[in-house]
């Protein structure tokens, strides 16, 4: 997983609440445990019509959001089913950062393993982003993890709360097998000591 490191992006504007997985990647692309291909169908049945054509007016769609790299969504995003395609698709977008007053709780965690940082922020807050992001691709926010600080384009600073593990988390770019390769030298010394006491296992 790579590092998360300080950034200035785009940030698309999506108000709507409640979207859940399946509006996010829905069930039929599901088709691959691969982490990667699954940008394209993002959003599918919002960006595109029957036909294939995309939908002008949807946000990813418009030409001033088309590499956005943040998210400034409404309430309750990422609830329904527990698919981890559903991060793996905004990743593979190439959005890095989510903001909303609340997430479902493993969309929230499926998205730190997958090198996202989502982040949780009083309405008001949530309100002054959205009106920010919506300047178009002009107006770039920056995201500072180590800081804990988002700086809109007028220069304004917001802090923001992540849990501490997690934060070490991607300021590492550890995932869980990241995590499990840091303990790699006791893991041999045991297996060498558990091999010589018993060699017959």
């Amino acid at each position: 997983m790579k590092k998360f490191e300080t950034f200035s992006g785009i940030a698309a504007p999506m108000p709507l609440v409640n979207i859940d997985t399946d509006m996010i990647i829905p069930k039929v692309f599901l088709k691959s445990i691969q982490r990667t291909g699954f940008g394209k169908n993002l959003f599918d049945e919002m960006r595109y019509n029957r036909d294939g054509s995309e939908i002008p007016d949807f946000v990813l769609n418009k030409p001033q959001y088309r590499d956005a790299q943040i998210l400034i969504a409404g309430d309750n995003f990422g609830c329904g089913s527990s698919r981890e395609h559903a991060p793996w698709a905004l990743d593979d977008f190439g959005i890095k950062v989510i903001v909303s007053t609340s997430f479902a709780d493993i969309f929230f965690n499926n998205s730190f393993k997958n090198g996202m940082l989502p982040i949780v922020l009083p309405q008001e807050q949530v309100d002054v982003l959205m009106a920010d992001a919506e300047k178009g691709a002009n107006a770039r926010m920056t995201v500072d993890l180590e800081a804990q600080e988002i700086t809109t384009s007028d220069g304004d600073v917001i802090k923001f709360e992540v849990d501490a593990f997690k934060k070490h988390c991607l300021l590492n770019g550890l995932d869980d097998i990241g995590l499990t390769m840091e303990k790699e030298a006791s893991i041999d010394a045991y297996e060498a000591t558990a091999g010589a006491e018993r060699p017959w296992v």
